[in-house]
């Protein structure tokens, strides 16, 4: 240790040296920073999940039929079949999948329409796979987007992967707010197809049925009356025609209730041409019904035939009418996309609204909306992960600050120096250059992108203590070689770091090893990471940089609390 001694003592001796150890720290921080807006290190609330499932949505446009669904579901599965690590697929048409969580997170458990359908994907064990599956899905996406989008247009397809932490709709989710409908869905088209040409996006959806026109068949019961038909008939001749119904019932021994029979046309009978009223005059032609004179009357003569729009499903949130628009995050952080997209929304929308952005707040990244014409406002609401991770983050910021108010008054009271608290405090906030800098490195050193996460941050504020602790053990030897050996500042410092180095350096060995299983890990790497590169930033800091700042220091700091001598003599 003599070598770190005279190496401490030489840097002490030279102003010059003194302000280049100051000068490279300041810059090594500033350089690590810089990495957040350089994209060379992304955070994430949580970084992908590897599960042994997954989900695909199949999404037709609203009033698609079960057969137009069945086609694109057809495409999926044929796609997803030639992947050697699909062990089994089970299908739910026109539903969801029941207990699942992600649908119980995202509300595909409610599904219950012809437009819809589930798919859920089984894989082989994922200590045994080599491919994640967030990997899969990202390279699975663009091929089933590619073959099975075009087969019925306007539909959505979504891989879903089982959620990794909180339990939101979407990585990133847009709450269009409102009370014109009409403008209301203009609006959430226009942000939904800002997500489409945002980069890092994927999987975007409007949350909103789409109005599409559709006929009603009306019984007319007067002519129902004179043409000696009842509406009952009526009624289930179109249920035949069209759906199929029960028409019996039939005992068993092995069954406790009765057994429906159920009768229905065949699908090429049943099925029109196209969806013009032609063809569907032509259908209700074709159908007769024998009146109580035995004669047959044309079903067209008693059912009149009504062109009308659909009537959408209206989403209320804190008694405001909105449309959610939806997105995944592709493999990247939700920060960037998002004011990506922000950014867009704000130049698109200036151009006919009067845009507002919102203050410091819980909803910092809200936008207010104004129609410059006719007065009409909107408000466009972040919500989704990307909420969550904002809250998480600012609440363990919270805990961080709160972490360096409560060490430092603890350091002021013992010793009784504001410079000595101030250098403990400084020290162990520099750990921070070797947590960011860790992450960069284990982002170049990994397959997938390694994402600045929650954990990261908790890794970052238990490494506080440590930092502190180092620190500590130099200021208080220097204290007691001034004291108790007589020696002057200079020397005191020199000899306290060449002597405590080892203690310090065997400290970082053990939390280094003990972190070691953690960097691995797929939600708590981040945790290790912190840890283990953070530490050695800390060692560093404490070894080189803490010492140069407590020489910067007037000698009477190191004479303002416990004297380590007179304590001695007392206990002896």
């Amino acid at each position: 240790m003599t070598r770190l001694q005279d190496f401490i003592y030489d840097i002490l001796g030279s102003r010059r040296k003194k302000m280049a150890v100051l000068a490279l720290t300041a810059l090594a921080f500033f350089l690590s920073l810089m990495m957040f807006p350089t994209k060379l290190v992304l955070a994430k609330m949580l970084p992908g999940k590897s599960d042994n499932t997954f989900s695909v949505y199949v999404d037709t446009p609203t009033g698609s039929s079960i057969e137009q669904t069945h086609r694109v579901t057809s495409c999926v599965t044929h796609v997803l079949e030639d992947e050697k690590e699909v062990r089994n697929l089970e299908l739910f048409s026109g539903q969801g999948i029941p207990l699942d969580y992600a649908g119980l997170v995202k509300g595909s458990g409610m599904k219950r329409t012809e437009n819809v359908a589930e798919i859920s994907v089984n894989l082989t064990d994922k200590h045994t796979r080599d491919e994640p599956s967030f990997l899969m899905t990202q390279r699975l996406r663009p091929v089933i987007k590619r073959r099975c989008l075009p087969l019925v247009p306007g539909t959505n397809i979504k891989l879903v992967e089982q959620p990794a932490g909180p339990p939101t709709l979407a990585s990133i989710v847009l709450e269009v707010h409102g009370e014109n409908l009409e403008r209301l869905r203009t609006l959430a088209n226009q942000v939904a197809d800002i997500f489409t040409h945002t980069d890092g996006l994927v999987d975007v959806d409007v949350m909103a049925d789409e109005v599409y026109d559709k006929y009603e068949l009306v019984p007319e019961i007067d002519k129902i009356a004179r043409s000696g038909l009842s509406v009952k008939q009526v009624n289930n001749i179109l249920y035949l025609a069209f759906q199929g119904m029960a028409i019996a019932h039939k005992n068993s021994r092995n069954k406790p209730d009765q057994i429906p029979i159920f009768l229905r046309l065949d699908a090429k009978t049943k099925d029109l041409n196209s969806a013009k009223i032609g063809d569907l005059k032509s259908k209700l032609t074709s159908l007769n019904l024998m009146n109580q004179r035995g004669m047959l009357v044309p079903l067209s003569e008693v059912v009149t035939i009504r062109k009308t729009h659909s009537t959408p499903m209206i989403m209320h949130k804190d008694l405001s009418r909105m449309i959610n628009v939806i997105a995944e995050t592709d493999m990247v952080s939700q920060v960037y996309p998002l004011l990506a997209a922000r950014q867009t929304m704000i130049d698109t929308f200036s151009r006919t609204y009067e845009v507002t952005k919102a203050g410091l707040s819980t909803y910092m990244f809200d936008l207010y909306l104004k129609d410059r014409k006719t007065g009409e406002k909107f408000l466009l609401r972040w919500d989704g992960e990307m909420k969550v991770t904002l809250d998480t983050f600012r609440d363990l910021g919270g805990a961080f600050i709160a972490a360096l108010v409560l060490i430092f008054l603890l350091l002021v009271v013992y010793y009784k120096s504001f410079a000595i608290s101030g250098i403990i405090l400084l020290g162990s906030f520099l750990s921070l250059i070797g947590v960011i800098v860790g992450h960069w490195v284990a982002d170049l050193v990994t397959t997938e992108t390694f994402f600045l996460t929650a954990t990261s941050l908790i890794g970052f504020i238990a490494l506080m203590g440590i930092s502190s602790r180092n620190s500590l053990l130099l200021i208080d030897f220097t204290k007691t070689l001034m004291e108790c050996h007589g020696m002057e500042k200079r020397e005191a410092i020199a000899v306290a770091v060449a002597t405590r180095a080892k203690p310090i350096a065997l400290t970082a060995v053990a939390i280094i090893l003990g972190s070691a299983l953690l960097a691995s890990d797929p939600v708590f790497g981040g945790l290790g990471v912190a840890l283990i590169s953070g530490t050695i930033a800390a060692v560093f800091v404490s070894l080189i940089f803490v010492p140069v700042l407590m020489h910067s220091t007037k000698a009477t700091d190191f004479n303002s609390y416990v004297d380590h001598c007179r304590l001695k003599d007392i206990i002896h």
